[in-house]
């Protein structure tokens, strides 16, 4: 208890000294700071000490932000629309966050930054902060620290919030849970049209945005997607369908206006919904993790690799192996 209690005024000194002024690394960001945002958001994303109970204070500086996840393949042009998004939300004074989720390394588990790269027109405005986040190996393109960094920009006053994921095709499930409202982005020629208009893709979007919309094939796809939604849903409650050229800024004024009346419209309890689903997700993720340290700080090494030992020689089963490392904490006898 000692050494944790010396390591937070260590941390919380260091912060003080970095920032200057006497305020802390929460006052800090709430101030908009933007080395004080990235130093938060390493603090959380890297689990370094004192980041618990950093994210206990930023929680109660909380403001609500819209949240909106673009998501959709790899190649569907997400991290241009984004930038060219960002460009239009500046013009109205609009305090933008942006969270650019990239692969991992491999080798250092950091993300790539390909999608920072793209948006570096947008790095000397210090109404925007764009951070590009590392999967971590999460299969759905988002590690559980991606809600708190969107905690950590909401504190920090951003009015809009654009979450962009990998990309990883099918597995974008996960979008749902951090955003008031998803926009799927689809291009013609996408290859294999099945692929593209599976069931949980397509069940996701708040909002359709079919990209490089230049291309010849681009009303067949359209009339493709609309078929699909149609057969999926029904009547007025369809979802919108923009078509932009986003490397020509085409169609962007468009999705912009879109994006604001669908968010102002959308129905309160919708909106709590959403954010309940965000708060029990990352509940689950935060017991999942101090049930798993706590259940590792009371077995012993040799006894865990003596279980796989056991497992491989067919001795027992690995849900019996488990039954009896989780006996471990539950006391069941």
């Amino acid at each position: 208890m000692k050494d944790q209690k010396k390591k937070r005024l260590t941390i919380e000194k260091e912060k003080k000294d970095l920032f200057g002024g006497g305020y802390s690394l929460v006052e800090a960001v709430c101030r908009g700071e933007m080395r004080a945002i990235a130093r938060a958001i390493s603090l959380v994303e890297n689990d370094e000490p004192g980041a618990e109970e950093f994210m206990r204070e930023i929680y109660r500086h909380r403001q609500e932000a819209i949240v909106v996840g673009i998501t959709g393949a790899p190649g569907t042009g997400k991290s241009t629309l984004v930038d060219q998004l960002v460009e239009k939300f500046r013009k109205e004074k609009i305090p933008i966050g942006v969270i650019a989720v990239d692969p991992s390394s491999p080798f250092t588990g950091g993300a790539i930054l390909g999608d920072r790269i793209r948006m570096m027109r947008h790095s000397c405005d210090d109404g925007v902060f764009i951070r590009s986040m590392a999967t971590r190996g999460y299969l759905g393109g988002l590690a559980k620290s991606t809600g708190e960094v969107i905690a950590i920009l909401e504190a920090a006053g951003k009015k809009y919030i654009f979450v962009e994921t990998v990309g990883v095709g099918q597995d974008e499930g996960d979008i749902v849970r951090h955003s008031d409202l998803v926009a799927v982005i689809l291009t013609p020629q996408a290859g294999d049209e099945i692929q593209v208009f599976k069931a949980g893709v397509m069940e996701i979007g708040d909002l359709f945005v079919l990209n490089k919309a230049d291309l010849p094939e681009t009303e067949r796809a359209e009339r493709q997607l609309r078929s699909m939604l149609e057969l999926a849903g029904s009547g007025d409650s369809l979802p919108p369908i923009i078509k932009t050229v986003a490397t020509k800024g085409e169609g962007i004024e468009a999705l912009k206006t879109t994006i604001k009346s669908l968010t102002e419209r959308q129905n309160k309890e919708v909106r709590l919904g959403r954010r309940r689903q965000l708060t029990s997700w990352l509940l689950r993720e935060l017991l999942r993790e101090k049930l798993i340290t706590l259940l590792f700080e009371s077995i012993e090494p040799d006894e865990f690799e003596a279980l796989v030992d056991e497992i491989l020689a067919r001795e027992i089963d690995p849900y019996t192996a488990a039954e009896l490392l989780c006996q471990k904490i539950t006391r069941k006898k």
